[in-house]
């Protein structure tokens, strides 16, 4: 028979053995009370000399209470019969639940009171009903139950720290009303202001009010930005050594590669206006710690760091102290509390005007170092002419986009031809200068040129990826760098680093580094050794390894050579199907077609495209109806790959990848044969036009900006259509108007409304 050792003395018994549960009874709240545990029907006392705060740690957090506050001498045992445990806990503090603490009996110890334990009653936070993670009405789980934080103190710094703590940013504002609503459970009382060290609510005590106790306006709630992982540190709130974070760790940026649009974007995201100066000398960059070797290349718009292009692969390593720094120009004045319907647009209108009055960038191209020259000039996007376009000027444009130097400078609109606006002529750089904006050239908007002399650029940094001498998905691995392409090493190279690859390049989400060397050697540059991706890299130009060198490999026989498992028969199976774009037009409806493959944009060639092609092109971008199908490169030539040719759509399929088509493998088109097309409706809409709009259409029933207001359908929830822009249209009311903060730039004068792949497919949010 099972041994109970219950030691009886005059009145009281001793209990030992396993448990299964425990609970505080008797407290003021869930989270506070005598210790018992229990074993099987049986609950015991628990001794207050055999616990200590370590093990109330453990109870506190078994109990989803928080963080232990106090270990109270209870109640004198006195004449009273009832079972006493026995053991001395001796917790380290790290257990998941006390039973698996060590313990240890004393049959000589007497136990003359009962232990009583205090916990915060904090098990965590969470945001409820909003457009997002990031945004909703406070909700704190207390003693196992979740209920709406009433904070009569609720402000900015409060909400700002619960950002930061839900890895969610900053905060933006706490919006007025039952933006998020009232909340259907229990009423928890706590504030942040709770102790004067400036403690969180997790070390706080909190109370039970009734569902309707807790007065109006009173509820925390808050709208984050949704941009974790970047700070300022040794400096001010808007000023200071550029920090971010990989897992658990935070490590400084390479001055090297931080340039004034990844710092606007920083300072914008952060609340902080735009970047004024990137060049601080010494000043910020005290102390130790990791150094990351990740570039971010930023177009300007970005709602976050992390939203831009990010680039570590061949990245050198530099010291602590050339560490990236920035001077944000300051935060703008935000009411404690604003109209939730209106304050997010307002502060995003603000901030865009000042960080975006002029920008630079290339387009066309495959990748964000090549293509044509654009600058944004008083609001509008213009190209620059190509009279007296050489090396130096395009040297400069390399070199402020942080894409190296100039390989090629090129001439007569070889990237297609832009429109509207040409800014600049006769640039003539002595390639010193850090914008172009800064040399010598006519006037701005003085010029003498049509657009097919629009100028273009080919930088070092231009990056491409492919397998050679296999079907595309099974070869040996090459990067283009520096206008070469060149061979990888193998050298510490992992399954992972290859699977990254093979996903890199739509290729399947598997593959293995082939070692029978069946894909030939290379007779370029080895560009690149010891690359190592880990689970959270996406592409390869993640990943980290050596800097480039051309001689990176001891001998040909450490290239690499890695078979994935898709063909390139099937790679129509993993590719996006939202990788499809049409270049150079006007409207985003009509132009050059482009398909997304490997890792790169390429194009189709036109032989036998015809207008059932074109017809299929048009409707999966939105578009409408193909007005015509053209050929001989009409809107300009491509660059890099042409993935397919001989596309023979019947004009029913629902997209290009349905259609029978064939890889192109040879030589049998060029460029010059590239496909386009002209569809029947244009596509984009200034995000501006959208707000307007969308203001003007709210009704009381449905305020403009309530959640569940608007959804991504077939049909509007409005008295009437939106402007002729319903594929975009659907993007930016998800994104903008709920205040998804992973979408597009919010609206503002520095773009048109543009589709975003993280907000598309779902129907509310």
């Amino acid at each position: 028979a099972q041994a109970l050792s219950l030691l009886l003395t005059t009145s009281v018994c001793l209990l030992c053995l396993g448990f299964s549960r425990l609970r505080l009874t008797g407290g003021d709240t869930a989270c506070s009370g005598h210790l018992k545990v229990q074993q099987e029907e049986t609950w015991a006392t628990v001794c207050f000399s055999h616990i200590d705060f370590k093990t109330a740690s453990v109870i506190c957090n078994e109990l989803e209470c928080g963080q232990p506050v106090d270990i109270l001498r209870g109640t004198h045992f006195g004449d009273r019969h009832e079972l006493i445990w026995q053991e001395e806990f001796h917790c380290v503090g790290n257990e998941t639940r006390l039973a698996q603490c060590p313990r240890m009996l004393h049959h000589n110890k007497t136990c003359s009171y009962d232990a009583t334990v205090v916990c915060s009653g904090y098990g965590g936070y969470r945001l409820a009903n909003g457009s997002t993670r990031c945004s909703g009405r406070v909700e704190l789980l207390h003693g196992g139950t979740w209920g709406t934080l009433c904070d009569y103190l609720w402000d900015l710094p409060a909400a700002d720290t619960l950002c930061q703590q839900l890895d969610c940013g900053i905060a933006l504002m706490i919006p007025d009303g039952q933006s998020f609503g009232k909340g259907n459970g229990s009423v928890w009382n706590g504030t942040f202001s709770c102790k004067k060290n400036g403690s969180r609510l997790r070390d706080c005590l909190v109370s039970v009010l009734g569902h309707d106790e807790c007065p109006a306006g009173k509820d925390a709630r808050v709208v984050c930005s949704g941009c974790p992982g970047v700070r300022l540190v040794n400096g001010t709130t808007c000023s200071g050594r550029v920090e971010v974070r990989h897992g658990d760790t935070w490590g400084r940026l390479c001055r090297s590669r931080w340039n004034l649009q990844a710092a606007s974007v920083l300072c914008h995201q952060l609340n902080c206006g735009y970047a004024k100066s990137i060049q601080t000398g010494d000043h910020f960059v005290d102390g130790d710690g990791p150094v990351w070797r990740d570039a971010f290349h930023c177009e300007g718009t970005e709602s976050c760091l992390w939203d831009c292009a990010q680039v570590t692969l061949g990245n050198p390593a530099c010291s602590a102290r050339e560490a990236a720094t920035v001077i944000c120009s300051g935060k703008y004045r935000m009411l404690p509390r604003v109209d939730s319907r209106v304050g997010l647009s307002l502060y995003a209108v603000l901030a865009s005007q000042e960080f975006c009055s002029r920008q630079i960038r290339l387009v066309n191209g495959t990748n964000r170092c090549a293509g044509r020259v654009e600058l944004y000039h008083d609001g509008i996007w213009g190209t620059v002419c190509d009279d007296n376009w050489d090396l130096s000027d395009a040297n400069v444009v390399c070199k402020q986009l942080g894409c190296g130097h100039a390989i090629k400078e090129f001439v007569s609109a070889h990237y297609g031809e832009g429109s509207g606006h040409i800014w600049l002529d006769d640039v003539n750089c002595t390639g010193a200068e850090s914008d172009l904006w800064a040399c010598p050239s006519r006037a701005w908007g003085q010029h003498n040129c049509q657009h097919k002399e629009d100028a273009g650029v080919l930088c070092s940094e231009f990056l491409s990826l492919r397998l050679v001498n296999g079907n595309g998905c099974a070869g040996r691995l090459e990067v283009f760098y520096n206008g070469t392409w060149g061979s990888i090493c193998s050298n510490r190279m992992s399954q992972l680093t290859a699977i990254t690859v093979c996903k890199h390049l739509n290729c399947g989400g598997d593959g293995e580094i082939a070692g029978d060397f069946k894909y030939g050697r290379g007779s370029g540059p080895m560009w690149l050794d010891h690359i190592e991706c880990t689970k959270q890299h996406s592409s390869l130009w993640q990943c980290q390894s050596d800097p480039w060198n051309p001689q990176s490999c001891d001998n040909r026989a450490e290239e690499t050579h890695i078979s994935c498992t898709a063909t390139f028969a099937e790679f129509l199976c993993f590719a996006d199907r939202e990788k499809l774009r049409v270049i150079g037009g006007e409207d985003g409806c009509s132009g050059r077609v482009e398909i997304w493959h490997q890792g790169s944009w390429g194009t189709v060639c036109d032989d036998s495209w015809d207008v059932a092609d074109a017809n299929v092109v048009c409707r999966q971008l939105g578009c409408g109806s193909a007005v015509s199908a053209l050929s001989e490169a009409a809107f300009g030539e491509g660059t890099g790959p042409i993935w397919l040719e001989k596309v023979h759509c019947k004009g029913t399929e629902l997209s290009l990848w349905d259609c029978p088509a064939k890889p192109l493998f040879g030589k049998n088109c060029d460029h010059k044969e590239d496909a386009a097309v002209n569809c029947s409706a244009g596509q984009q809409v200034t995000c501006l036009t959208l707000l307007a709009w969308a203001q003007q259409e709210a009704t009381e029933e449905q305020p403009f900006g309530s959640p569940g207001s608007l959804h991504v359908a077939s049909s509007f929830p409005f008295r009437s259509s939106p402007p002729p822009c319903h594929r975009e249209y659907e993007n930016f009311n998800a994104c903008h108007l709920l205040h998804y903060p992973g979408g597009p730039s919010l609206p503002g004068p520095c773009h048109s409304c543009q589709t975003d792949p993280k907000c598309q497919g779902t129907t509310e949010r």
